[in-house]
């Protein structure tokens, strides 16, 4: 694929804000994506994600601050920036009725040096669903369309929402395979995703959103390695009473932070360490809880998350 000389970031946010009503969904969010990077924009629902990725794609028009894609403003200069872009749709994308092949070959025809759509189908296993109509694939089939139309035209720029929802293992595989074949080509990619084992396979470079503003950004290393803290995930057999984080906390004391996963789980961020796990196991049977499992490990991108934004990443 042919992508120009350009140190440039392939995507700039600079003081974003933008309001529905008496709702902010973005409020001064400035963020870079770097040229031939696969960069994960993270965040909870309503966090302000899609209405961002929407104004960089050019399908809303800022309120407030500069958004500039491939050095162009996605509105004045759209007719420029189209034929060099690619944007995966969670959802749609193609007509109901139309059959898989016969859609991706029209996308194709649009574009000046498309893609072989024989290669893209072999790829992404659409073969075996190419004549049927789109209303009728599984939504890993309609993942795998989508994602097929997105980057069959060559994009230098890809934004692609949600990829493997719905997939199979190996269709998840196959399309991780796809997305680092294009990041090698030099594509640039911006993905959005509620699985984090896929963003800390994926991404180079990792942004989280929560309630309109950049809270975190880094490489996954980064993120997880952050304060050379380990966790330790206790998840017991009947749900904890309320008072159950707090009461956790007390007796762990500052060095360490408890924050309440599901009614099951609990994840406790520190120094995991032989004292820590006494602690919690004497706790534990003070209070009557009967351990499921007790694991100790490094920080997973979902950690962190849950750590920051104090909510899950919810699919």
């Amino acid at each position: 694929m042919s992508v120009p000389d350009s140190t440039g970031p392939a995507v700039t946010v600079q003081d974003l804000r933008m309001r529905y009503g008496d709702t902010v969904a973005v409020d001064g969010l400035d963020l870079e994506v770097a040229r031939g990077s696969i960069t994960a924009v993270l965040g909870p629902n309503g966090a302000g994600k899609t209405t961002t990725l929407e104004t960089c794609e050019g399908y809303r028009r800022p309120q407030h601050g500069l958004v500039r894609v491939l050095d162009l403003d996605p509105q004045a200069h759209r007719a420029q920036l189209l034929p060099r872009i690619g944007v995966m749709l969670q959802n749609g994308g193609a007509w109901s009725g139309v059959r898989a092949v016969e859609m991706l070959r029209h996308v194709a025809s649009l574009h000046a040096h498309p893609l072989d759509v024989a290669m893209l189908v072999d790829r992404l296993g659409l073969g075996s669903c190419g004549r049927t109509p789109y209303r009728r694939l599984s939504g890993g089939q309609q993942q795998r369309l989508s994602l097929a139309m997105a980057v069959v035209g060559r994009p230098e720029l890809v934004f692609v929402d949600e990829p493997t929802a719905g997939m199979d293992p190996q269709a998840r595989r196959t399309t991780w395979e796809l997305l680092e074949e294009l990041r090698r080509d030099g594509v640039t990619i911006v993905l959005t995703t509620h699985y984090m084992d896929e963003a800390e396979r994926l991404a180079d470079q990792v942004h989280v959103i929560d309630r309109g503003r950049l809270i975190a950004s880094g490489s996954p290393l980064e993120l997880t390695r952050g304060g050379g803290s380990s966790t330790i995930r206790l998840v017991v057999t009947e749900p904890f009473p309320p008072s159950a984080p707090a009461s956790l906390q007390a007796s762990l004391g500052p060095g360490t932070l408890v924050q309440e996963i599901n009614a099951h789980s609990l994840l406790i961020t520190g120094p995991a360490d032989a004292g820590t796990l006494a602690t919690v196991s004497a706790w534990c049977d003070r209070e009557g809880v009967l351990p499921e499992s007790l694991t100790l490990g490094q920080r997973t991108l979902e950690d962190v998350f849950l750590q920051i934004t104090g909510r899950e990443l919810a699919v």
